[in-house]
């Protein structure tokens, strides 16, 4: 079958070993975005082959973090109720954790030795770690590979009848590929071309291991990838020196004709460029680099997440999207709907994406000023409630829409709209230095007999009769405004002092200025 003709069917296939990293997150996005924009299956596949470095909660976590995304799996583990895991029509390819189809596994592992494509192999730690040594005194580096399988205890070097009572009677023996010796290996990626390796720097990998009985990633995702006939891998660039010997799988199974076409995507990286970005970096320039937040099952640390930081779904999302894809333009807001549109893996740049914590805040705050002050107002309530602040959903409402355009998070909110909801208990001192003077209590108490007098009390109303007050006196504006925000805001900061004055309404508005008189 053409690879051109065939249905797209991609997959995200993450490792159960602790919280789900962004760049996991962006690679699942680029998956998903593949898939719809060609009518294809995105399927989410656990690969927890490595049991040694199981993490109980991880599979959950991984499932909620895509959930929170928006990226919605059309196969595989497909939801919350995931970790119960559906077998029908709409998951025709079950199991899809590669703990559960151990079977299937051997089978294809035994196939490769029959083929003359692997082997048996007995080595113990022992031996192999005399190897190891052995190439660290000549200055080498150890490769298990032709030179060296001739010298340790394998099925191409013993005896066929010792080789069957090993197998039946030992517990620690594995499958190695039988890599070819020195053969060029000529490889497609869609984004960074062509690529040629000799076998001579590859080794003999493990392919499945008698001790749990389970595949490694090897052996693992290509046996699942063609079950489940995925037509592109799309994963990150970690993988890519694995690629020529899945390629030299896919030929010993005999399946080149429906081999997948790979894409690598470049790593992120820390935010001044120099390698590959961690939680170490996070938590050093304080910032998540988890999508959700996580608790260490081990160590009980607590890992910060966007979704508890503040950040809205669909700005991660935007943000995740072009770190290493380039639309092309001059836009930065996409949708999803229109990331499916947009997205191709030939905008997907080779070089490694530096991480901005500040772009992430501006997605964050550009999402932010779309929403409606309702939206708004149904957010911050919990905030408002959480501080003891009995408030109507339509008053916090009017208080958003002062201050949305100069905030980031919603948690932002209390700094800047405190003053809305409790009059001022303490006053900047550098304000009150600068604005208050010996004659500005006075000067607020004519202010006050003005304001008293305006009705009906609007914006338009308190400006007016504020203004011809202070030309018929002929005062300084900036002295008289500045201790007029001071006795209602408590700082040299807010909204515009008349919609302020009309939030909170005449008598309070006297009640504040007479505090300070």
């Amino acid at each position: 079958m053409a690879l051109k003709s065939r249905k797209i069917r991609v997959r995200f296939a993450p490792s159960p070993t602790g919280p789900l990293h962004i760049g996991g997150v962006r690679t699942a996005l680029f998956n998903y975005l593949f898939a719809r924009q060609y009518g294809g299956t995105f399927i989410l596949r656990i690969e927890d082959t490595d049991s040694g470095r199981f993490v109980p909660g991880a599979e959950e976590y991984i499932i909620k973090a895509l959930q929170w995304c928006g990226i919605r799996p059309d196969e595989g583990l497909t939801g919350a109720d995931a970790v119960a895991e559906q077998t029908d029509a709409a998951n025709p390819h079950a199991p899809y954790r590669q703990s559960q189809r151990k079977a299937l596994y051997r089978q294809y592992a035994e196939q490769l030795v029959q083929s003359g494509h692997a082997y048996y192999a007995f080595d113990t730690s022992e031996s192999l770690d005399t190897l190891r040594k052995q190439a660290e005194e000549k200055k080498e580096t150890f490769t298990y590979n032709h030179a060296v399988r001739t010298q340790l205890q394998t099925s191409l070097t013993l005896p066929a009848d010792e080789v069957a009572h090993r197998l039946k009677t030992e517990k620690q023996w594995v499958v190695r590929f039988k890599m070819p010796e020195n053969r060029e290996v000529t490889m497609h990626d869609l984004i960074r071309g062509e690529i040629t390796v000799n076998t001579a720097t590859l080794d003999d990998k493990v392919l499945w291991k008698m001790t749990d009985e389970l595949p490694t990633y090897h052996l693992a995702n290509i046996v699942d990838d063609h079950v489940m006939d995925i037509s592109h891998v799309i994963r990150g660039e970690e993988w890519l020196p694995s690629l020529p010997l899945h390629y030299l799988l896919y030929e010993a199974f005999g399946w080149t004709d429906t081999q997948p076409e790979f894409a690598h995507l470049s790593l992120l990286l820390k935010p001044d460029g120099k390698g590959k970005l961690s939680k170490r970096d996070g938590d050093r320039l304080g910032f998540p680099v988890f999508p959700l937040e996580w608790t260490d099952p081990k160590s009980g640390e607590l890992s910060r997440g966007y979704r508890e930081d503040g950040y809205f779904p669909e700005a991660f999302i935007n943000m995740l999207a072009l770190l290493g894809w380039n639309p092309g333009t001059e836009q930065e807001l996409f949708s999803l709907d229109e990331l499916v549109s947009a997205f191709g893996l030939d905008r997907v740049v080779k070089s490694g994406a530096k991480f901005n914590p500040d772009k992430a805040k501006w997605f964050n705050q550009q999402y932010l000023r779309t929403k409606s002050n309702e939206e708004l107002a149904q957010l911050y309530l919990p905030f408002l409630h959480e501080r003891g602040v009995a408030t109507s959903a339509e008053y916090t409402a009017q208080v958003c829409g002062f201050i949305k355009e100069r905030a980031a998070f919603v948690k932002d909110f209390w700094e800047l709209s405190a003053y809305f909801f409790v009059a001022p208990t303490s006053y900047d001192p550098k304000a009150m230095e600068k604005h208050w003077k010996p004659e500005t209590p006075n000067l607020m108490k004519q202010l006050a007999s003005v304001l008293e007098t305006v009705a009906p009390f609007t914006t338009e109303n308190i400006e007016q009769a504020v203004h011809q007050w202070i030309e018929r006196n002929q005062l300084n504006i900036g002295a008289v405004m500045n201790a007029f925000r001071l006795c209602v805001v408590g700082a040299s900061k807010g909204a515009g002092m008349f919609e302020i004055a009309v939030l909170l309404q005449k008598e309070e508005i006297l009640r504040r200025i007479r505090v300070l008189n």
